[in-house]
């Protein structure tokens, strides 16, 4: 039996459930908004790589690797982006939240915080972990600020790490939470999340 097994995961307006090629379509407008692609310290697919996209996130399921979801708009089904459990260790109960991405019109509104809400809960309450991890481009600053307001803690940063999409070695920032700080966390990110938001 798998750690991560296939859920989905409701709040806010906001769902995620296990992406399948039936998201392809819906991917691709999402990555679309903003042409995503071009920026050099994300993953996020090119048009015309998005079913190969898709189809390596369902291997890496398969092999136990990463479970990856598209995060869609209840009430209107648009798919606005992805996210994924991934490095995932059931050994030691590990999990790290990743491979994330939104539209442009979906970035800087309550869909990530209501998002990083259902899946660290997920990890947390249901899986029974001890620890949540995230990893970010040396460059991706925006990202970096992004995990740090969820009330992850800096491990380290691990240097020539990872090649980048433009070919360049990048250095990756490692970040993660203990079980023990996901209760302070919670009620941290609840009250970001249902502020009135500036608009």
């Amino acid at each position: 039996m798998p750690f991560v097994e296939p859920v989905e995961l409701r709040d806010r307006g906001i769902e995620l459930v296990p992406l399948g090629l039936e998201h392809e379509e819906g991917l691709r407008a999402a990555a679309s908004d903003g042409e995503l692609w071009n920026l050099r310290i994300t993953s996020v697919p090119e048009p015309a790589q998005t079913r190969r996209y898709i189809e390596d996130a369902l291997q890496m399921r398969a092999d136990g690797n990463r479970f990856a979801f598209a995060v869609r708009d209840c009430a209107t089904g648009t798919v606005l982006g992805s996210s994924s459990y991934h490095d995932i260790l059931p050994a030691v109960k590990r999990v790290e939240i990743g491979y994330t991405w939104y539209g442009k019109s979906s970035q800087r509104t309550h869909v990530n915080t209501t998002c990083k809400l259902l899946l660290m809960g997920h990890a947390f309450d249901t899986l029974g972990c001890h620890v949540v991890g995230w990893r970010t481009d040396n460059f991706n600053f925006a990202s970096q600020r992004a995990i740090e307001r969820l009330g992850a803690k800096k491990d380290g940063v691990i240097r020539g790490h990872a090649l980048r999409r433009d070919g360049t070695i990048r250095d990756t920032v490692m970040y993660s939470l203990r079980s023990g700080e996901w209760p302070e966390a919670r009620a941290h990110l609840m009250y970001l999340r249902d502020r009135p938001r500036d608009r």
